[in-house]
């Protein structure tokens, strides 16, 4: 079991630890239901280091990039991001990430902490004109500091201007005293907020920082139980639960970033199931009847006849109603479509909806 840079913070301030993509992780502090209000109103702050990060580097860091990825990457400029996936040669996703341009010949890509080795191999295979690779992942911490009072709370720690930061962009510079700190205008709660990336030397001194400087709004740690549930409440996918290496991108609603205007790994066969339809789609729904779904719950029609299957689900904090992403047959897929989660042999009454479950 790895542990990050501030696993015995986590246990010196009560954390619940669990096991999570191969690391010891704070699952919950306080419990759930209360971490993830103070997200969604104040600030709280989500140690994310078991993530992966990938540097790539030279002349052709780019053409590497666009072969292997769905979006287009040439679109960026310098302290841009964007979010991508890693189509595999079946029709499926072997991940989704982000993509940092540093500059015009050195990019960061972000991937899942559970298949960091897996896209590691997947990329180098694909790299034949001799860009630099470097896994930076085991030496890099990362925090998201997540909600509204983010901003607020974090300003006094940096000049970098963050509350004139665009979503999606990145800036680096001192953060907490601590120099060449890459801060990212991301999240994965849809609250705001930003994700820090720095050495894992620095994980204390900034952690401790930061809770100095956001004590006055509130700031609290935050496990992943809450992480789950927010980004949930968004529609936002989340690998291995609603994307693998089994489902499509154009089926899981990621046409926005599968771009047909270069060529990439699939690209021709994801192209031609864009045009002749997809059987299947990813879609939300609102329980209409009493029940949680769960991962794997099957969904059926009215008559019993199975037409789906439940990807993701919880009770939603913010909500208070339980909400699912399922994959559903494609004549089921409407909004306002009224379907059934099978819970416990019972037939459960649910509707499809419109991401993101919480409106702004």
């Amino acid at each position: 079991m790895k542990n990050t840079a501030l696993t015995e913070k986590h246990i010196s301030l009560g954390a619940k630890m669990v096991p999570f993509a191969g690391y010891n992780m704070p699952v919950q502090y306080e419990g759930i239901n209360a971490e993830h209000a103070t997200v969604r109103n104040a600030v709280g702050v989500f140690d994310v280091s078991h993530m992966g990060e990938f540097i790539l580097k030279g002349e052709n860091a780019l053409d590497l990039i666009q072969r292997v990825t769905s979006n287009d990457a040439s679109k960026l400029y310098d302290g841009k991001i964007q979010y991508s996936c890693l189509p595999n040669e079946t029709g499926g996703i072997v991940d989704d990430l982000l993509v940092y341009r540093i500059d015009e010949k050195t990019y960061m890509l972000v991937v899942n902490a559970s298949n960091i080795e897996k896209d590691w191999n997947w990329i180098q295979k694909f790299n034949d004109k001799g860009v630099e690779m470097h896994n930076i992942s085991d030496q890099t911490s990362l925090l998201a500091v997540q909600g509204p009072k983010a901003a607020d709370a974090l300003q006094s720690l940096t000049d970098i201007d963050l509350a004139s930061m665009e979503y999606y962009s990145f800036k680096k510079g001192k953060f907490a005293g601590v120099d060449n700190v890459l801060v990212s205008a991301t999240g994965y709660t849809g609250a705001g907020g930003f994700e820090i990336y720095f050495e894992n030397q620095y994980a204390d001194q900034i952690w401790d920082a930061i809770f100095k400087a956001g004590a006055e709004f509130g700031i609290k740690p935050i496990g992943l139980g809450a992480r789950d549930t927010l980004r949930l409440e968004m529609g936002f996918c989340l690998y291995g639960n609603d994307i693998d290496d089994t489902t499509s991108p154009i089926e899981a609603g990621l046409g926005w970033v599968t771009k047909f205007t270069k060529e990439f790994t699939n690209s021709a066969a994801l192209l031609a199931q864009k045009e002749a339809g997809i059987s299947r789609k990813l879609v939300g729904f609102e329980m209409i009847d009493r029940g949680i779904p769960r991962h794997d719950y099957v969904v059926v029609d009215a008559d019993g006849n199975q037409i789906g299957k439940v990807t993701s689900g919880t009770q939603s904090p913010s909500l208070q109603k339980a909400i699912g992403i399922a994959y559903v047959a494609k004549e089921f897929a409407k909004e306002g479509t009224e379907i059934f989660i099978d819970i416990r042999n019972n037939k459960v009454k649910a509707q499809v909806v419109k991401f993101p479950f919480l409106k702004k």
